[in-house]
């Protein structure tokens, strides 16, 4: 066959398997679930050997640690992977959940019932324990999934669709209700994106150029974010420690995820006790700064920032740092380079708390907290999908809900439209 002829072949399979899996019950979804995660732990060294041939090809190309860090499957993450499945187990079926209901006065019943919403293309980079979070959470709503991972976890991608794939064989539902595409040839995105006869939603997972490619090229809604341009503000009221805490575990815990903090605002009045301790933090966890006239004048080890530092997502053990006047400042400048994925404020004034939550549009707005917890897991959705900024349909953390949409359901007693 053709590329062009197994893509669609493969999306004409996951939208027959859509149809058994919209009616399948939890019982039957949930031991699927339960059955990957057998798989998992059973096979946890031949998941790991092929993860360590991605990472060794990955060295070759010199990929960056902080990519490497996104493709790596280490025990923890392996574990996580594994409770992941557990607790989308845990959470309750959206699937059939009436929403509301009233009567019409003539007679109408109407209702809105949670359907899945069909299939679901994933497509992502490095990272390969997405495939197993997206599986577990396209299965538990309902939805068919087709994932295309990125190249470089090509051989980690294949062993774990061989887990989910048996975990399928011995139930009800079909094989096809999750399929890994098979190919490494990039050509593949290019005929996935077009099968909008048979794909209800695309969802790409990675740095702005793939989501960017996915949107210019698919004639299939995509749900996405660009990019995770991530602010951490410390106001002249906060702890001091509390902050320095808050602000090395937004940036340097993973530098290489879309919730990691990219820039640090810090109020002119607590700068010059704040800056010199953060500095310190940082350079201890091998964050380099780059800092506006203000910072350097506090730190003088740290580099300027241009103004393209602003609005770049580093991925790495980089931050910028601007000094602020105030908290209006701080929100004008979230609001100008910011990219509404996640936006902290670290404060001890209650009226600056509620002020920068009302103001700040992003999917996560949080008061005294990491940057970090912008995370399905964290919020307690279970695993998630991906984290959209787009508003439609969902906006933040994309769990089992956010998999569905709803449909009218109308009851009536043979009553006709006058």
């Amino acid at each position: 066959m053709t590329l062009s002829a197994t893509i669609q072949d493969i999306a004409q399979r996951a939208k027959a398997a859509s149809r058994p899996l919209a009616t399948a019950s939890t019982e039957t979804k949930n031991r699927v679930l339960a059955e990957i995660a057998r798989g998992l732990t059973l096979n946890r060294d031949k998941i790991q050997t092929e993860n360590l041939r991605d990472i060794k090809a990955a060295r070759q190309k010199g990929m960056s640690e902080a990519m490497i860090d996104r493709l790596f499957i280490s025990d923890k993450i392996l574990e996580g992977m594994i409770q992941g499945l557990d607790q989308v187990i845990a959470l309750p079926d959206p699937v059939g959940i009436i929403t509301r209901s009233w009567t019409r006065p003539n007679g109408l019943e109407i209702s809105k019932k949670r359907i899945p919403l069909g299939v679901i293309a994933m497509i992502y980079e490095s990272r390969p324990n997405v495939t197993v979070d997206a599986a577990a959470l396209c299965l538990k709503s309902g939805n068919a999934a087709i994932l295309r991972g990125g190249s470089e976890a090509f051989y980690s991608n294949t062993i774990l669709a061989h887990i989910i794939g048996n975990a399928l064989e011995g139930t009800d539902l079909p094989r096809e209700s999750v399929q890994v595409l098979p190919v490494r040839d990039r050509r593949a995105i290019n005929e996935l994106l077009v099968q909008e006869n048979y794909i209800d939603l695309v969802i790409p997972r990675g740095g702005e150029a793939l989501i960017r490619f996915v949107v210019e090229h698919s004639t299939i809604p995509v749900l996405k974010h660009y990019r995770g341009i991530c602010h951490v503000f410390v106001d002249e009221t906060c702890d001091v420690d509390g902050a320095v805490a808050i602000c090395i575990n937004s940036k340097a815990q993973r530098p290489g995820v879309c919730n990691a903090m990219e820039t640090l605002l810090v109020h002119e009045q607590i700068a010059p006790i704040f800056l010199p301790k953060v500095a310190r933090a940082f350079k201890e966890a091998g964050v380099e700064m780059r800092g506006c006239p203000a910072t350097l004048a506090l730190v003088p080890e740290a580099l300027p920032a241009s103004e393209t530092d602003w609005s770049t997502e580093y991925l790495d053990l980089i931050v910028s740092v601007k000094v602020v006047k105030g908290i209006t400042q701080a929100m004008d400048h979230i609001a100008e380079f910011g990219s509404d994925h996640t936006d902290v404020i670290v404060t001890n004034n209650p009226h600056n708390a509620e002020t920068f939550v009302k103001t700040v549009s992003s999917s996560m707005v949080g008061v005294n907290v990491s940057t970090r917890f912008n995370d399905g897991g964290e919020l307690g959705l279970g695993a998630e999908i991906g984290i959209s900024t787009s508003r439609l349909h969902a906006f933040g953390p994309m769990g089992l809900e956010e998999l569905t949409s709803t449909k009218f359901v109308v009851v009536g007693r043979g009553q006709t439209r006058h």
